[in-house]
């Protein structure tokens, strides 16, 4: 049985979370349980000096700290989450909330934030489920954690506001019911821990990347294709070209294309310098890469640290306060990652732009139709390829920019690395889309009177897209045809994990992908 095991000694990483999706047991080490037990009674033994005030135990919350707050510990987890319950907007997409929630859960795990072992028992439990509580999307600004949408969460699991159980959004505690979960006791300092964090910004980023990653190696395959089915010279891919230009990314994506490409034999009928979507490719693609390096090095540290407020370190009799909930690295990483996808985005309408035009696909016929004029190909495609490359553009305004004071000026300084993030996971899924679009144009060119690629990973390759989608002729609706396509295309190039079993660079493709 697939299990995830939250222990000391490994890692969280992008796969527990996608693995997280649908129903896993998730147990908890007995390592981990001893560590968390000694975090709690050194919590004790701080509240218990009145001397000692500990943020959000003893006090009011965020600009209200100054003030004392409620002297149950019940009534102290109320005051946490009541008054945010101000989200708005649709739920979050069920793989973000529980990846959220999976990852808040190892946060919580380090030991550091003095909650009891049935918080992180009882968000262990929820994953043996199909449990996803109702979040909506807005009302993180990206600092103090998450609060808002953590909130939310957090009551659900108390039995509270609303949650999915097979699909279907039920009253909190109908929903734990029917799962076969009690709801989570809390007091003041498991509540605020649960919400003081940036688990969703983390979450929406990790799958966000994921998707890139994926579609990125697609894209890489699918140029190599495009390559060799207009017979195009690979001379760009020399490595000793891209040796010269200096970056590592276009080297080791280089590496890649030449590999897809080994026994080509080109048509000698194309221009001495192809244009740059072509040209460029790795160049263009290696860039990306190297930013998706830095991308996967802000996730894996968000994955493997502790997100929260105050933090307790029972070694040194310390309770720091501090600013470990300031999501700022992933605010960052997700504008980069934005900036990355609208790249990719404009390589595959160019390509596909390329593709259906009579004037530069090496004669094959206008919009890749078998019959011009009485059938019309892929051009209800290209244009709605036109309108997600708008939409990914129009997305990709950085939000890291965006800092605007809040809180009575506590919060001075904001990362909105929630929006960029979520705005990250939703471009990640156009992105897709345009991949399967080029993916369905380049199985059409076969059919209308492009050559058999040469190169046997490409042969491959195309082989499979056949196989996967009918050609167009006649006329019918593609959308599904895209969605497809890309389905296809990205599970012919799965991913090598590098040494911490993270998602690296594409695997070289020594017999095909």
């Amino acid at each position: 049985m697939d299990v995830i095991v939250i222990d000391l000694g490994a890692p969280l990483r992008v796969a527990d979370l996608r693995r997280a999706v649908t129903p896993v047991p998730v147990l908890v080490n007995e390592e981990v349980r001893a560590r968390i037990e000694r975090g709690r009674q050194f919590l004790r033994g701080v509240l218990s000096d009145e001397e000692r005030p500990v943020y959000g135990a003893t006090t009011g919350f965020g600009a209200l700290a100054g003030f004392r707050g409620r002297d149950s510990d019940v009534d102290q987890c109320d005051n946490t989450l009541a008054h945010l319950g101000a989200g708005q907007g649709p739920d979050l997409p069920a793989d973000v909330t529980r990846a959220t929630m999976l990852i808040r859960a190892w946060s919580l795990a380090q030991g550091l934030s003095g909650v009891s072992a049935r918080v992180v028992d009882g968000l262990a439990a929820m994953f043996a489920t199909t449990l996803v509580p109702a979040v909506p999307r807005y009302g993180s600004v990206g600092a103090s954690g998450d609060l808002i949408p953590l909130a939310y969460a957090t009551q659900a699991l108390r039995g509270r506001g609303h949650a999915y159980l097979d699909g279907e959004r039920l009253p909190a505690a109908q929903a734990l019911t029917r799962a076969g979960l009690a709801p989570l006791a809390l007091d003041g300092r498991d509540a605020l821990a649960l919400v003081n964090g940036t688990s969703v910004t983390t979450a929406a980023l990790a799958l966000a990347l994921d998707s890139v990653r994926a579609t990125h190696r697609a894209l890489t395959l699918l140029t190599c294709l495009l390559v060799d089915l207009l017979g195009a010279d690979p001379g760009f891919c020399d490595a000793r070209l891209l040796a010269a230009y200096g970056h590592r990314g276009a080297a080791d994506v280089g590496e890649t294309m030449r590999a897809t490409l080994a026994g080509i034999t080109p048509s000698g009928s194309r221009a001495l310098q192809e244009p740059y979507s072509i040209r460029c490719s790795p160049q263009l693609l290696g860039a990306a890469e190297d930013a998706l390096r830095y991308v996967d090095g802000v996730v894996a540290a968000d994955l493997r640290g502790v997100s929260d407020n105050p933090l307790f370190f029972p070694d040194d009799d310390v309770v720091v306060h501090g600013g470990n909930f300031f999501g700022q690295p992933a605010a960052f990483a997700a504008d980069l990652l934005a900036t990355v996808t609208a790249q990719l985005a404009n390589l595959a309408e160019r390509q596909l732009d390329l593709l259906v035009d009579p004037n530069r696909n090496g004669g094959l016929p206008p919009m890749l139709t078998a019959r011009p004029g009485q059938q019309h190909g892929l051009q209800g495609v290209q244009l709605a390829t036109t309108a997600l490359v708008v939409e990914i553009r129009r997305a990709a305004l950085p939000a890291s920019m965006q800092s605007v004071p809040t809180n009575l000026h506590n919060q001075d300084v904001v990362p909105f690395g929630t929006q960029a993030a979520l705005r990250a996971y939703d471009m990640a899924a156009l992105l897709r889309l345009l991949c399967g679009s080029l993916a369905l144009g380049l199985r059409q060119a076969a059919h209308v009177g492009a050559r058999r690629p040469t190169a046997p990973a490409c042969a491959a390759a195309l082989d499979a897209l056949a196989a996967a989608v009918d050609p167009v002729d006649p006329d019918r609706p593609l959308d599904a045809d895209v969605r497809a396509a890309a389905e296809q295309v990205t599970a012919l190039v799965p991913a090598r994990p590098d040494a911490t079993g993270e998602v690296g660079t594409p695997a070289t493709p020594a017999a095909g992908w």
